[in-house]
């Protein structure tokens, strides 16, 4: 008899047909009556799994999260109640990074907007509007895992000037660390922001943050929306206190405030910077492998720690 495996959250089609070819696969909708015997739960990043639901599956060991941030999945939770938690660490470095550098320079040059200017058909009355340049600038880097470093090693391509702010220094970098986030912004041409999201980082892109990101700068943020105060950044926008914002994640989506829509000097994409064909097959292969390691009794491939 196949193992039951519920399906928490969407997941892409190919996954799902592996899943059920080899498992006894579960929507969402049939929790009540298999409540008791499901073991593995497979999520998403996006999703959240709150204690309440942890502790309504008794016989639950493993989530695993289709996505490296897991910060909607209660971590404590799972340890208190003997459940291990896994997610996709790695192999979506790379498309992340590439993302952000592109939203950095569609934002920095208003490339969104320029191809407006031209489908308006605005040329003929004059030229388009100067922009911001990136190469030789200053690029600061709120956390420095290996997202950020991926997006620094890009940058440095364009010959920017590199520093970063995480939790502590980092001496096997070869880029400044300050030790202060205000300071950071302060120095920055471009903030870059790429923390896990949760409890610590909520909301700090604040008021304070963006006035000293200063009205010569420009936020990105390709981590999670919560980290950013949407409500300070609209004002800060609409105040002109800083340049403008490219922006891939937002704080309840798929909801994205009319006020961050049809800006010229903010681009917007919806939470995309991993979603290539190339990386979520290679994430769809890590989710499988950690649960076939946990049902045959091997170590998981890549269990967050708790």
């Amino acid at each position: 008899m196949k193992q039951k495996v519920l399906k928490q959250a969407s997941l892409p089609d190919a996954l799902t047909a592996a899943l059920s070819e080899r498992y006894d696969l579960h929507e969402l909708a049939d929790i009540a009556a298999i409540a008791d015997e499901v073991t593995v739960v497979i999520t998403n990043g996006e999703a959240v799994v709150t204690r309440e639901f942890i502790a309504s599956l008794p016989a639950l060991k493993l989530i695993a999260v289709f996505g490296v941030g897991y910060d909607g999945v209660d971590v404590v939770a799972a340890r208190e109640h003997g459940v291990a938690v896994t997610h996709t660490p790695g192999v979506l470095t790379d498309d992340v990074a590439d993302l952000a550098i592109g939203l950095l320079l569609a934002t920095s040059r208003q490339i969104v907007a320029a191809q407006k200017f031209i489908e308006q058909e605005k040329w003929r009355d004059g030229g388009f509007q100067w922009t911001r340049k990136v190469s030789g600038a200053r690029l600061g880097i709120f956390g420095m895992g290996r997202i950020g470093q991926a997006i620094a090693r890009r940058a440095e391509g364009f010959e920017m000037d590199i520093a970063y702010h995480s939790r502590r220094p980092d001496s096997s970098l070869p880029w400044r660390f300050i030790d202060d986030l205000r300071t950071l912004a302060e120095w920055s041409d471009f903030l870059m922001i790429c923390v896990p999201g949760g409890a610590q980082t909520q909301g700090k892109i604040d008021q304070a943050i963006l006035s000293a990101l200063g009205p010569q700068g420009m936020l990105i943020n390709i981590s999670r929306g919560s980290v950013v105060d949407e409500a300070a950044l609209i004002d800060a926008l609409d105040k002109a206190a800083i340049a403008g914002a490219g922006l891939d994640v937002f704080a309840a989506e798929p909801n994205v405030p009319a006020a961050l829509q049809q800006r010229d000097n903010v681009v917007i994409t919806p939470h995309m910077a991993s979603a290539t064909w190339e990386t979520r097959r290679e994430m769809s292969r890590l989710v499988l492998e950690n649960v076939n390691a946990w049902f045959s009794g091997q170590p998981l491939i890549t269990p967050v720690s708790q």
